[in-house]
């Protein structure tokens, strides 16, 4: 028997078997083939690595992760700061308690986020087509949210001439975008609603990376264009819900703005990402007078630990801020409030967790007199909105924007192709003349905001992110040791921060006395040079102590396709105000740290090495802290700023330090070094390509080189290093 909890409503008599999101993923994966099928690939071979890597991450089913140490000590800090809020909460005993809540709750969200952008100019909407049917009407249309950001929406509205009360309809990750919601649409425009449903940035006809030679996404689908977009919006210290959210004001401007809406009975829905921000929504903006969020509102005491939601689905440092979902509630007060979840959500989104928001919601809602305002349903099936979900979406918009007058069962409708609801001429917005994508928006906010910082402000900002160590000697395991001709090898594991403990290897040269010292960390191989174990070996052969090392990382993390780096612990530890670019380059120093102890070690002779992405942790490293006398970094991205030249940036989540970007690059860190020496070889942009930059860079004569002096140019370099 399947169950449904509700709260302020009775439930809906049918029953859905189906799982109605698995039935869109299933399409949305058959689209995208049927689009690549009429494609040459054979052309494309790099194109169609990266996508076919995107797509296969995208089919596989969300499954329970096993939990490991860094997401354990974590959720620790995560815990403790939800202990402290839901103090907080519980010394709120009336309505003036809460009011004084909620006017610190808005301004740290908004804080949090960087605030909303402050254009209000025209929205300059036209329409640009219509569908007729015997009930209703969709129109096509689009508006600028900000000057060049085109959003594309369809308008559902009853035929009969009048003011009718509208619903926002926010769209989850399916690809199609705004398609999505049309079931519900034309119900509600059957039942005397106006509806708008728009496309979320990253979807439908707003696809960020879109290539026409490809006529696909080349991130692969929405998942990994926002993964991107957040990144960027993080380096100018924003959260990219931040445009999310100004999309759906501005969508709720253009409802409000049309004359056969009634601008006073205006409610939200949505599901999954849409039931994000439709919780957002709900929260910040006045003019929603019902909230429906599905698969989303749920506690980060059920949710932090996990890798449900997607980048813009959360706020920067949300949690040490003193927050938690329950505030988006609490902050619109009595506002009517039905939150949705399922029974078997795969995406972590748990009734248990959406139940921990509804019980605290109440409670706060009782200071106002409005308990029953505040609903709560649990629907069959996994994650997305069964028949008894959307039934209860037109019972509650019935019940609070047309006075109780009408029928909520839903009726069959015609539907529409995702071609046929098209708005724009060739599908995509970024033809349209004069149109902006998002990157440049941020790009542009990027160069109006930027300020140089002084040396001085730049070290306080690295004390204040904690890099630098009190220098004292790690604890230590030893778990094997094995004879080399050289020397010895010991696999060790040592303690960075309490909890956090790392495994490494320690090469350790015969010859007596204090020998020099070089810590190479783990980075990714590239063909044709040396790997990062073959250079700790070559340099032990020389007579050095090498410990090679790779800082904390979240091992049991799936991660969203090849250009994603550890983004779902880079955002855990921005969520609870940690930062992980920055706890690595701790972890670079804790192991200089354990060099530096060692009896057989020359502290006034210690050296680094880094490929790839960590080399911007060992450059934030070396920076703070002088013992670390050369380094060498090896295709490691030359410039924060160069992230904003294309809409796609691999690995920049591990880079990623909220602002750090308007006031420094990565070469002031280099500045800061001083007279010690930095090799800094086959520069990258941040789609990992080498770029001729100056002078001050070293380049590899070929790439891949397959002849038997492949290697030749590593050993000059390994050379060089050692000097």
């Amino acid at each position: 028997m399947l169950s449904i909890r509700v709260g302020g409503i009775k439930p809906p008599l049918q029953r859905l078997t189906g799982c109605w999101v698995s039935a869109l993923e299933t399409r949305r994966m058959s689209d995208s083939m049927n689009r690549f099928a009429k494609i040459n690939l054979n052309k494309y071979p790099a194109v169609l690595l990266v996508l076919a890597v995107f797509l296969c991450v995208a089919s596989l089913p969300a499954q329970e992760k096993p939990r490991d140490t860094l997401v354990d000590w974590m959720d620790q800090i995560a815990q403790q700061q939800l202990r402290q809020r839901a103090k907080a909460i519980s010394e709120i005993h009336s309505t003036a308690d809460a009011e004084r809540r909620k006017q610190w709750v808005r301004k740290q969200m908004l804080d949090d986020m960087g605030g909303l952008p402050g254009y209000r100019g025209p929205l300059k909407a036209r329409i640009t087509g219509r569908l007729h049917n015997n009930f209703f009407t969709i129109e096509k249309v689009i508006y600028e949210s900000l000057p060049g950001l085109y959003v594309t929406a369809n308008v559902y509205r009853p035929n009969q001439p009048g003011r009718y009360p509208a619903v926002l309809l926010q769209s989850g990750h399916t690809q199609e975008g705004k398609p999505e919601d049309q079931r519900m649409a034309t119900n509600l425009a059957m039942k005397g609603f106006v509806v708008l449903c728009f496309d979320p940035i990253g979807q439908g006809e707003r696809e960020q990376t879109y290539s026409p030679q490809m006529d696909a996404p080349l991130a692969g689908w929405s998942v990994p264009e926002h993964i991107q977009m957040g990144a960027q919006a993080q380096l100018i210290g924003e959260g990219l819900a931040r445009y999310f959210i100004f999309d759906a004001m501005r969508s709720l401007d253009y409802l409000s703005s049309r004359p056969d809406v009634d601008a006073s009975r205006i409610g939200a829905a949505g599901c999954s990402g849409g039931g994000a921000l439709t919780t957002f929504l709900g929260g910040l903006d006045p003019r929603v007078k019902v909230v429906i969020p599905a698969c989303y509102p749920s506690s980060f005491q059920t949710l932090f630990a996990t890798s449900g939601p997607d980048v813009e689905m959360l706020l920067p440092r949300f949690l040490e801020s003193g927050l938690d979902t329950a505030d988006f509630v609490e902050l619109s007060a009595p506002t009517p409030w039905l939150l949705q979840s399922t029974e078997h959500d795969e995406y972590h989104f748990s009734y248990e967790g959406v139940r921990q928001v509804y019980d605290e919601a109440r409670n706060w809602y009782a200071l106002y007199g409005a308990q029953d305002k505040v609903g709560f349903m649990v629907g069959p099936g996994s994650h997305g909105m069964p028949l008894e979900a959307r039934e209860a979406v037109y019972q509650w918009m019935i019940r609070y924007l047309r006075n109780r007058q009408g029928d909520f069962h839903e009726q069959p409708v015609e539907m529409y192709t995702s071609h046929q609801l098209q708005v724009t001429a060739s599908g995509n917005v970024e033809d349209e003349s004069g149109s902006r994508k998002l990157f440049q928006v941020l790009r542009a906010e990027f160069d109006a905001r930027k300020k140089p910082g002084t040396v001085p402000e730049l070290l306080a900002k690295l004390r204040q992110l904690g890099i630098p160590t009190d220098r004292s000697a790690p604890k230590l395991d030893v778990l094997d040791r094995s004879s080399e001709a050289e020397g010895e090898k010991e696999h060790i594991k040592f303690e960075s921060s309490p909890g956090i403990w790392l495994d490494a290897t320690l090469h350790i040269p015969s010859s007596p006395g204090k020998n020099p010292a070089v810590l190479v960390l783990e980075g990714g191989d590239v063909f044709g040079v040396m790997s990062t174990p073959g250079i700790a070996e070559h340099i032990a052969k020389s007579g050095r102590v090498v410990l090679e090392m790779e800082p904390r990382r979240s091992q049991l993390q799936v991660h969203e396709g090849p250009f994603a780096g550890d983004y779902v612990t880079d955002v855990q530890a921005n969520l609870i105000g940690l930062n992980l670019p920055a706890m690595r380059a701790h972890d670079i120093l804790r192991g200089v740290d354990l060099l530096a102890a060692r009896p057989d070690v020359d502290v006034n002779s210690i050296r680094a090495a880094a490929r790839g992405v960590s080399g911007v942790w060992l450059l934030l490293a070396a920076a703070v802290d002088p013992r670390i006398d050369k380094i060498w970094i090896d295709r490691t991205p030359y410039s924060l700023r160069s992230a904003f030249d294309n809409t796609m940036a691999a690995d920049l989540w591990d880079a990623v330090i909220p602002g750090f970007a308007l006031h420094w690059d990565l070469n002031d860190l280099v500045k800061v070094m001083g007279k010690r020496q930095v090799m800094w070889t086959d520069p990258t942009n941040w789609l990992r390509k080498v770029v001729d930059v100056g002078p001050a860079y070293q380049y590899r004569y070929v790439l891949g080189d397959t002849t038997d002096l492949a290697q030749a140019q590593d050993d000059a370099y390994i050379q060089e290093l050692l000097k």
